[in-house]
């Protein structure tokens, strides 16, 4: 978005359910824009200028955050750090990166803190508020389908792992492992779906909450990482399937050959 702006059909949208958007972003003629749009689509947004403050009002705040919408470069704590602490306390919400930075290795950083979506400046209008509700149908739509989901048991155990998917403590061969929160996400979809085969759109539908037609190698590069923990041998994997022209499939006990 070069420059938010008031948009000539605003007054004909019909505004979906209210959320609650902090957007976290130093660029004060560019939150506001932003800020505008957004309450002209029915949202309750609240701006802010810096990393600090928003990771005290979003953990602090009195109504549900629905969606964060965070800036990389802040002023004192960087984009990045606030999104890892807001994992860290346990926030699910949707968090969309806003970011000049265009290398791989940015977006591969935001999304290893926890962002669900990463959206480079400048972009256009239309885009971000369409990514915006996106991210919170996919949510709520989430957080229905886990609603109607028999629980999963606190702890699950294959080969010579432990996962705990209350407090996403993990143990391989007796060694404490560090999971991403997608990581831990991607592990827990396949968990639930053990022995099924699932599409790569499904898996970018229902763990990046990601349209389903997009090229993307994301799934790939998260399922060998997958692998390099957790099997024996990475190079042939007996737990983390790929089906050829069909999609991957978690298997806990391979049969013996």
């Amino acid at each position: 978005m070069s420059h938010a702006r008031e948009h000539p059909l605003l007054h004909n949208r019909r505004p979906g359910p209210q959320a609650h958007i902090v957007v976290v972003e130093d660029e004060e003629h560019l939150a506001r824009g932003i800020k505008y749009n957004l309450e002209a689509e029915g949202h309750r947004v609240t701006s802010l200028g810096d990393g600090d403050a928003a990771l005290r009002l979003i953990t602090h705040a009195e109504t549900p955050v629905d969606l964060v919408i965070l800036d990389l470069m802040l002023p004192g704590m960087s984009g990045y750090a606030v999104c890892e602490n807001l994992r860290a306390s346990g926030h699910e919400m949707p968090i969309l990166l806003l970011s000049a930075r265009t290398l791989a290795e940015d977006r591969a950083r935001g999304f290893d803190v926890g962002a669900d979506q990463y959206l480079t400046k400048p972009f256009d209008l239309d885009e971000l508020l369409s990514r915006v509700k996106n991210l919170l149908w996919r949510h709520r739509q989430r957080a229905r389908r886990l609603a109607a989901e028999p629980p999963l048991a606190p702890t699950f155990e294959f080969a010579q792992a432990r996962i705990n998917f209350e407090t996403f403590e993990v143990v391989v061969n007796d060694q404490p492992a560090r999971l991403t929160r997608l990581e831990i996400k991607l592990l827990e979809y396949f968990v639930r779906h053990e022995g099924r085969v699932i599409p790569r759109q499904e898996l970018l539908e229902q763990v990046w909450d990601m349209p389903g037609h997009l090229q993307t190698r994301a799934p790939d590069q998260f399922i060998r990482r997958l692998r390099k923990l957790f099997e024996p041998d990475p190079a042939n994997p007996r737990h983390f399937l790929t089906i050829r022209d069909a999609g991957y499939r978690f298997v806990a006990v391979p049969a013996e050959n």
